[in-house]
């Protein structure tokens, strides 16, 4: 078989497609790894926005920070870091990116600047909005890309942060995913205006929407929106995918019509990408064979490494030690027991 460098397509086109395609076979061996109880509490997958995803990481700086919610998975892999750390904090293992202590919904990598998956919706936005705060207070040439679902746009948190944002002039992207549905509700069904980029407006602040299954026009936007960002222009981006399975693994999403499920497939972001690089039967397994490789490779890390201590349960809770803090592990007395 050919060398992955010497395939016909475009390399950047061809990278895209390659991390689209690692994003998607982590997340179906993940639901697997799910239904096998090897993972445990919720879990959000982020099959059928693989474009966006990509699209998204692609435009932002290594200095760049990153703040996303509770489908994050996807965001990890294309902030660079190695999916075998990925999948071992899905397992809650010492040796994941938030040493086992995270699990799916809460990733956090100081090293990547990713600075967590939060589970509250619209939790994320507060701390972000800060961060870009931080930045501009001291002058850095940083900027802060902060992702959140369609439903988080009806929060008080989401105006809050608008709001602030664009009185402050911070160097913050708004990145809505808008899969289309809030956990079972549709957009249009919970938002009187459904085009959510138009929020901006209220704050006089730039809105731009863009097709979620393109990885080349999220790019695109994304480094517009980036370079605005850098100026003290803060931006709300949209961008409109749609979400393969269920709100989470255990969601059968039943309020989907058998016509909806059927375009959603035929919009399916990887084979239109795919077909779009004409890439030969050969070439096509290659990929298919090295990508295999890497999600086997994750979970046999995952599946070796150890679970945490129990000991280790408290730390990280504060940055700096915090008189008086309670270290009580379940079960223990709240006060020591006389002659015990």
């Amino acid at each position: 078989m050919r060398r992955a460098d010497t395939m016909s397509a475009p390399p950047g086109l061809l990278g895209h497609y390659r991390q689209m395609l690692l994003i998607r076979r982590f997340e179906e061996r993940a639901a697997r790894a799910y239904t096998e109880a090897k993972i445990g509490g919720y879990c959000h997958l982020n099959l059928g926005e693989e474009a966006t995803v990509v699209g998204l990481m692609s435009a932002l700086d290594p200095s760049d920070y990153v703040f996303t919610n509770y489908r994050e998975h996807g965001y990890a892999i294309a902030r660079g870091i190695d999916p075998s750390r990925v999948m071992a904090e899905l397992y809650g293992r010492s040796d994941g990116v938030s040493k086992g202590w995270g699990g799916s919904m809460h990733l956090f990598d100081a090293q990547a600047r990713l600075l967590g998956g939060y589970g509250i919706v619209g939790g994320q936005l507060p701390l972000a909005t800060g961060a870009a705060l931080a930045i501009a207070y001291r002058g850095g040439p940083e900027i802060v890309m902060c992702h959140l679902g369609d439903g988080t746009t009806n929060i008080g948190a989401f105006h809050e942060s608008l709001n602030l944002a664009a009185l402050w002039k911070l160097p913050i992207v708004f990145a809505v995913v808008n899969n289309q549905l809030g956990m079972g509700t549709t957009v249009e069904m919970s938002s009187a205006e459904p085009e959510l980029h138009k929020r901006a407006a209220a704050y006089r602040m730039y809105g731009e929407r863009v097709d979620g299954n393109d990885v080349v026009a999220v790019q695109e936007s994304a480094v517009r929106a980036v370079a605005m960002a850098r100026e003290g222009r803060p931006v709300l981006l949209e961008a409109v995918s749609g979400r393969l399975r269920g709100h989470s693994v255990v969601d059968p999403a039943a309020y989907r019509t058998k016509e909806e499920v059927a375009e959603l497939r035929a919009a399916d972001p990887v084979l239109a990408l795919g077909d779009q690089l004409r890439l030969s039967a050969e070439d096509l397994e290659q990929l298919e064979q090295s990508v295999a490789a890497e999600v086997g490779a994750a979970i046999a890390f995952a599946d070796a490494s150890a679970a945490p201590d129990v000991k280790t349960l408290f730390d990280y809770n504060y940055a700096t030690p915090v008189p008086n803090d309670l270290n009580r592990l379940p079960g223990q007395p709240l006060f020591a027991v006389a002659g015990a």
